[in-house]
């Protein structure tokens, strides 16, 4: 399989991501955060953390949280104000910024999703962006640290079968069960 990574910027230092994502060889960080700014980590607003990441000369940062976010301006991605993420993977919005990773990971290129939740199971990276690229054959490998603090990768499977605890869930109509937010937002 195919391989695109994940990482969260969490509580990191941005000298500690970019080290991160030196150990995958890491081309391009995609910042898929709808609302790039950060009232606790500023050093990961947009504009200051696209100059930091692209004065490392070996890494280049792309934005594309307004493709492939996971709070999208769209009211019809929402029920409930929880957004539904099999609503937005049905949005040409999102399908076009799938594209886009598709046409990276065809031609080689090693690009990694970035959002500021640390853990991949709290995190659309897993829950909607993995999901819909499991389904064209390639994995996500999340970055994150192991209980010792060690930094591993955990795959997709890996991320989503721990969110099932093994189990594929069922909808009321037979179906797998398709993730919303964990919280309200509308």
């Amino acid at each position: 399989m195919n391989c695109i990574y994940s990482i969260g910027h969490s509580n990191k230092t941005v000298e500690e991501l970019i080290r991160e994502l030196r150990l995958y060889g890491i081309n391009y960080l995609i910042d898929v955060r709808s609302m790039p700014y950060s009232k606790y980590q500023p050093q990961f607003n947009r504009e200051q953390f696209q100059a930091a990441i692209n004065k490392t000369g070996d890494i280049t940062y792309v934005y594309m949280g307004d493709v492939i976010g996971g709070l999208p301006a769209n009211s019809a991605c929402y029920t409930d104000g929880k957004v539904g993420y099999g609503k937005i993977r049905a949005m040409e919005f999102f399908q076009k910024g799938l594209e886009r990773l598709i046409n990276a990971n065809n031609k080689n290129i090693k690009v990694c999703l970035m959002c500021s939740e640390g853990d991949p199971h709290m995190c659309h990276r897993s829950k909607l962006i993995g999901e819909a690229l499991l389904e064209h054959d390639i994995i996500v490998q999340h970055i994150c640290a192991d209980h010792s603090g060690n930094i591993t990768l955990k795959s997709q499977i890996d991320v989503i079968n721990e969110l099932n605890n093994g189990n594929n869930v069922l909808d009321l109509f037979g179906g797998l069960e398709t993730f919303t937010s964990r919280n309200r937002y509308k």
